[in-house]
């Protein structure tokens, strides 16, 4: 009779759940390089806003297809081998972006960066699931998660310490970066030599989901959520990718002094992510249903992003930037209320509908970034997108209010905490 594997310690357990944030700090640095250098990069390679937006377009749908793709992948193949894959594959991309001479080679290396970047997820989720007990599975993702604040904060400082006043002084930076994930793959085969196994997979209840839904309101939750994540991601990657040029060419800041400012709108951003959380829990002590008080906590995020309306008629100077942290706060506390708002609705196809919604978010996204570039060129100015973009997440929380049938999932919590 085989003996049992023996479980692997709680220490072991949480130093990979350290290699889940690096891996998504080195994602996101990969990711925000070209934002973080754009001026630069345009200026070098002679290319327009509206170029800078296809870019940011074909990054968005690789990302969005291989959202789908390597979520299949990972559950076929595990991720011992596919996570270290797809992180040396989007560091290479990431490593070449700094020899590239043509906006052709700058187009394939952003497209397929993206997507490579997109099997992060699939793989650091099915890692924290596999290793930790339901208990612990919050605190690992909110680690991995954190990872991408670290990141946003750690790419603009490094640009501004090593950029130079030199042509082409981008090009270091895109390679050390795209460099650092090799050191990544190291540490991960030192730690994982087999697949992670450490906790039993969940339970997959056969009536669980949407099979006890009925199917009007499956339909109409469906809608809520693509409008929800169409909605916030727009805002959130529209900020993420044109708010170093806002800065520097909308109001006219040294580049030096705008990557300074970006680390801490991404600060504040971090920031927002969890007092929304923390809010979540407050409001439901205090006696409002566990639906409803994710519902306030989102509609309070949606009103600091449309912030983004005063912000478009605010010279620089300090109200500029605090009005800014401010929106940055809201615009990711939007994401754990979407999260938990996904989680309601299957738990059987939960992987499939998280890489459909994560397809729809990028999809919906790309074609917005050539069309902000094409405005800015002609219009010369940053301040209509601006004010659009931060008002996109209150049209999800009106559809969340109409649709979702909050009533229903009141009782449905209820029972659940009776039967507990």
């Amino acid at each position: 009779m085989n003996e049992p594997a023996p479980s692997p310690s709680r220490l072991w357990i949480w130093y990979v759940c350290g290699l889940l944030l690096l891996a998504t700090t080195i994602n996101y640095m990969d990711r925000q390089t070209l934002a973080n250098a754009a001026s630069r990069v345009q200026a070098d390679l002679d290319l327009n806003n509206e170029q800078y937006g296809e870019l940011e377009m074909w990054f968005a749908i690789a990302f969005g297809s291989g959202a789908l793709i390597f979520g299949a992948i990972a559950d076929k193949v595990g991720v011992r081998w596919l996570y270290p894959t797809v992180l040396a594959l989007w560091s290479v991309m990431g490593f070449a972006t700094g020899f590239v001479e043509t906006f052709g080679s700058l187009l394939i290396c952003r497209t397929l960066l993206g997507l490579f970047e997109s099997g992060h997820w699939p793989c650091a989720l099915k890692t924290v699931q596999r290793l930790l007990p339901p208990r612990d599975r919050t605190m690992g993702n909110s680690i991995l998660q954190s990872g991408t604040s670290v990141g946003a904060i750690a790419t603009p400082l490094i640009m501004n310490w090593m950029l130079t006043d030199e042509p082409g002084s981008w090009r270091i930076v895109f390679q050390i970066i795209g460099a650092v994930g090799l050191f990544w793959i190291v540490l991960w085969f030192t730690a994982v030599r087999e697949e992670p196994a450490g906790a039993p997979p969940p339970v997959d209840p056969q009536r669980a989901g949407s099979a006890s839904m009925p199917t009007s309101l499956f339909i109409r939750r469906i809608i809520v959520l693509i409008i929800v994540v169409a909605t916030i991601n727009a805002c959130w990657h529209l900020f993420r990718a044109w708010l170093p040029k806002f800065l520097t060419e909308g109001r006219g800041y040294a580049q030096s002094d705008a990557l300074k400012f970006t680390s801490a709108f991404y600060v504040a951003t971090d920031i927002g992510c969890i007092l929304a959380g923390a809010a979540t829990l407050w409001f439901h002590r205090t006696g409002l249903a566990v639906i409803w008080s994710r519902w306030l906590v989102f509609l309070l995020c949606s009103l600091l992003t449309t912030l983004s309306v005063v912000i478009s008629i605010t010279p620089a100077g300090p109200w500029l930037m605090a009005l800014l942290l401010l929106l940055g706060a809201g615009a990711l506390g939007l994401f754990p209320c979407y999260y938990s708002l996904s989680q309601e609705l299957t738990i059987r196809h939960q992987g499939k509908l998280s890489g459909l919604l994560g397809a729809v978010a990028w999809f919906s996204v790309a074609p917005l970034h050539p069309l902000f570039g094409q405005y800015v060129d002609e219009t010369k100015s940053y301040d209509l997108g601006v004010a659009v973009a931060g008002c996109l997440p209150l049209i999800g929380c009106i559809a969340w209010a109409l649709l979702w049938d909050m009533r229903e999932q009141t009782e449905r919590h209820v029972a659940a905490a009776r039967d507990e």
